[in-house]
């Protein structure tokens, strides 16, 4: 009962569905330093082989997650670029996109302090990546400060997409690009891509990627099944099981009965 109650009053109320991401995400930093969970996202496997990136091998059972942000950020270049992802998490795809993509610099920035400050602890080796708090809707940079802005799995927190996407467009240069993914119900797509196509942003390509990251949810159910179990009280589990997208929740049987997608967007400024 519990669980249901927290989840309808998620749906319904935006304000309460910030303050309780912010409150998993603070929870999540403070625990599981030693553990290497750097990763968040439901994870992506390219249906075409032949994309299948090398990976160093500490980063391989990770493969998942990573194939996510590599996806996101195939498209554009770069090496000696001021790049930043909103969202950022325990750090794992901004530590990715420095290691493997050699921005000039890289910034996570995240709602949570907790994260914030265990994301510059677990990475504090990447000389060129750095993390900061702040909220996605109120941008915590000057104007025209970034090449390319990242935003992977994280907008369906917020409380007001519109803002943060006007957001993600001031601190871009011109010419810089945007790059976003997420996971929508299927009565929310009309209002999400309303809010891209009012923007001022130019859109180069988008796709849905739903099967892809439903073959990666089927790979990595053990793994997340672990983590819940480990980091979730007991009476949120059920709740905290749809939003992980664990095989049978709410969100995984969407996905799969095509009630929620999976979209990727990508925008230039």
């Amino acid at each position: 009962m519990l669980a249901k109650i927290f989840i309808t009053l998620v749906k319904i109320s935006p304000t309460f569905q910030k303050l309780i991401w912010k409150w998993w995400y603070q929870r999540l930093g403070k625990r599981a330093h030693d553990s290497g969970w750097t990763f968040m996202n439901y994870g992506y496997i390219p249906s075409n082989k032949e994309f299948i990136k090398k990976l160093n091998p500490e980063d391989e059972r990770n493969r998942m997650f990573i194939q996510l942000y590599d996806y996101v950020v195939s498209q554009i270049q770069l090496e000696g670029l001021n790049v930043l992802e909103v969202g950022s998490g325990r750090g794992g795809g901004a530590s990715f996109i420095a290691r493997y993509y050699h921005p000039k610099n890289m910034t996570g920035l995240d709602y949570s302090v907790s994260a914030t400050k265990l994301s510059n602890k677990l990475h504090e080796n990447i000389s060129n990546l750095d993390f900061v708090n702040g909220d996605a809707e109120n941008l915590p940079f000057d104007d025209e400060t970034f090449d390319v802005v990242i935003n992977v799995e994280s907008s369906h927190c917020y409380g007001n997409m519109k803002s943060f996407v006007n957001e993600a467009y001031r601190v871009l240069k011109i010419g810089g690009h945007f790059s976003w993914a997420d996971l929508r119900g299927k009565d929310m797509i009309d209002n999400t891509d309303t809010i891209f196509k009012l923007s001022k942003f130019q859109s180069i390509h988008e796709s849905h990627i739903t099967s892809e990251v439903i073959d990666a949810l089927d790979v990595i159910h053990d793994k997340k099944m672990e983590m819940i179990k480990n980091y979730v009280p007991r009476f949120l589990r059920t709740a905290f099981m749809d939003f992980a997208g664990v095989k049978n929740s709410q969100i995984y049987n969407a996905f799969k009965g095509g009630n929620a997608v999976y979209l990727s967007k990508l925008f230039k400024k």
